[in-house]
């Protein structure tokens, strides 16, 4: 069973800077592509940050140049740095795996990123 399994979120200033981390097991990990969303009470999930299996990214209008999503497809991890975090940044961020040739799409459980003085 596919688990993906999500750290490095918590509590932090507005200003300041988290580095999200995600890791993939039972997964070929290398033909995904990788994405960061995130879910704000009392709103939808949104797209934050993605990257292709070939490395490609791209990014929610709101976070560009603020956020930096990587791969290691060696050791199976996906990051997210966060950068200038503001207030609206708070939420709960979740990896998620996409197979794009193909009907597999896989969920972390969350990590809560609170932006807050």
């Amino acid at each position: 069973q596919v688990q993906l399994v999500e750290s490095g979120g918590g509590l932090v200033q507005p200003g300041g800077s988290l580095r999200l981390s995600c890791a993939g097991s039972r997964i070929t990990f290398s033909i995904y592509a990788m994405g960061w969303y995130r879910q704000a009470p009392g709103k939808q999930r949104e797209l934050v940050a993605k990257i292709t299996s070939d490395g490609r990214t791209n990014y929610a209008d709101s976070v560009k140049g603020r956020f930096t999503i990587s791969r290691d497809n060696a050791k199976k991890t996906v990051s997210l740095q966060m950068n200038s975090l503001k207030t609206d940044d708070t939420a709960v961020y979740y990896c998620n795996a996409e197979y794009q040739l193909g009907p597999y799409n896989y969920w972390g459980q969350g990590t809560q990123v609170t932006v807050s003085s």
